[in-house]
């Protein structure tokens, strides 16, 4: 389900996204209407699509922010619909909407360009947090290549190949480190296995799960100040990780 427009005012959500759009895509028009209602409430400049083919027209001129995509469409799927979406604008933030439970949608919306996931039903808080979630990272990616990048009480110097927790410096391996900063990098959204192996080890890597949890379990040892709760990074299951800045509310 969706909420409101008046549960986010309840709820005290900031209304503070005047100047962003996104692009709903969805075959049911009353939920884009409810959508539209509710987003529209908390600041967002909405603009619909109805197909697939109709969103890939709109795109041609859309200039926005996000697009809350619908993995059921009628006519061009929801899936082909994010690859050509991902060809026309390669930065901009796609939040998939799949069938609840089911891990191979997640797994093919993250594949085919996707950057997060809302499994039905979902409610209204749950959407926008997805939402600002990728975004931030869009933001973050413009701006921190190269430079010091910085979560909770890490502190991860991308020129010096430091890490440090609280300023004590972590010794990590070269491999340690590119896994962390690739995390890093992509915080707040999920990250597959299969793209962690190949973006750390390379392109003939995707199915050596056990291989990366060891590596995952050497890095929590190391960052987390509980391993076996970790605040960092957070398991996704089935899927691969998610990295946490835990200075985010969510």
């Amino acid at each position: 389900m969706y909420g409101t427009a008046g549960e986010a005012s309840e709820k005290g959500e900031p209304v503070t996204h005047a100047t962003q759009r996104i692009l709903i895509v969805d075959g049911e028009a009353a939920l884009r209407e409810g959508l539209r209602t509710s987003l529209s409430g908390m600041g967002f400049a909405v603009e619909e699509a109805a197909s697939g083919e109709e969103a890939i027209r709109v795109m041609e001129a859309f200039r926005g922010d996000a697009v809350l995509l619908e993995i059921n469409l009628p006519g061009l799927s929801g899936l082909e619909t994010c690859r050509r979406i991902r060809g026309i604008d390669s930065e901009i933030a796609i939040v998939m909407v799949t069938v609840r439970d089911s891990e191979d949608d997640m797994v093919q919306a993250l594949d085919a360009g996707a950057d997060d996931f809302v499994s039905k039903p979902y409610r209204l808080r749950e959407l926008v947090a997805r939402v600002r979630a990728v975004l931030r990272r869009v933001r973050t990616g413009e701006t921190t290549q190269g430079k010091v990048l910085r979560a909770g009480d890490l502190e991860l110097d991308v020129e010096a190949r430091t890490l440090t927790r609280a300023g004590t410096e972590l010794h990590l391996s070269p491999t340690e480190f590119d896994l962390m900063e690739f995390l890093f990098r992509h915080e707040g959204v999920p990250v597959t296995h299969a793209r962690l192996l190949r973006a750390v080890w390379g392109p003939e890597y995707g199915s050596e799960l056990e291989y990366l949890r060891s590596y995952v379990r050497m890095l929590r040892k190391k960052i987390e100040r509980d391993p076996a709760h970790p605040e960092y990074i957070l398991t996704e299951p089935w899927l691969g990780y998610r990295f946490r800045n835990p200075s985010v509310p969510e």
